[in-house]
């Protein structure tokens, strides 16, 4: 089988990062910043509308598998909490002032962000053989900044991030947009991801291979999705896909 494009998760896959969504002294931050836009609400209060607003947006989708948008989140808390003196402040800080949230959230409440090891030499030489994509359950205001922050982002001429489309893996859709990007079928095309169900059953809906890429040990055998390769360190990396090219 003639290999000619590779697809990639990112979290768990490239990028070994930890956050903590419900960290206090995100909203904490949030709650000062808030103060000098003429906002007076408690980090409880700011958190709690965080999550209320997310939980409806989930709960409006006709989705299967439903993705929410953190700009329009932190867009609606700014609504629903403005005063007279935040209406003042200028359409063009409104705008920017969402976006700014997501960062700041993420920012504060991320513990880690780090490539694992042998990911850039891998990528590296990978990009010489083969396009190479990425299809991840993100949001652009931290997935394609976090992307870059690791070192990664040039690697790739296609990505496709869950948040701007309003679903998440494993629809089928975000492995179909990524393909038709890279012009490639499925069936020329290899998926490495860390998640059985998100990405092994994903990509093996639309008819790519799977690599489960596992640094930390043994996967569950037991789990219905298994993948075609597992995949313990990128050393491994070129091994494997000549063990598909010669299927």
């Amino acid at each position: 089988m003639e290999i000619r494009a590779l697809l990639f998760d990112v979290n768990g896959t490239l990028i070994d990062i930890e956050t903590d969504e419900g960290m206090e002294e995100a909203y904490r931050a949030i709650a000062h910043f808030l103060t000098y836009q003429g906002i007076a609400l408690h980090r409880g209060e700011v958190r709690d509308l965080y999550f209320q607003i997310m939980k409806e947006q989930f709960a409006a989708s006709t989705e299967t598998f439903p993705e929410f948008d953190v700009v329009a989140v932190w867009r609606e808390v700014l609504r629903r909490s403005a005063t007279d003196h935040t209406r003042s402040l200028g359409a063009e800080k409104l705008q920017q002032m969402p976006l700014f949230l997501a960062e700041l959230q993420r920012g504060v409440t991320r513990k880690r962000l780090v490539a694992f090891p042998q990911t850039h030499e891998m990528l590296a030489q990978m990009k010489t053989r083969y396009p190479l994509a990425v299809v991840s359950d993100a949001q652009s205001a931290y997935g394609l900044p976090e992307l870059r922050a690791a070192g990664l982002a040039d690697y790739f001429g296609s990505v496709i991030i869950s948040g701007d489309y309003g679903y998440r893996k494993p629809d089928h859709r975000l492995f179909q947009a990524a393909l038709a990007q890279l012009k490639v079928r499925p069936e020329e095309a290899i998926f490495i991801g860390n998640d059985h169900f998100r990405d092994v059953h994903g990509a093996r809906q639309v008819g790519m291979k799977t690599i489960l890429f596992c640094p930390h040990g043994n996967p569950d055998a037991s789990h219905e999705n298994q993948p075609d390769y597992i995949l313990h360190q990128y050393a491994e990396l070129p091994r494997a896909i000549e063990f598909f090219a010669a299927g």
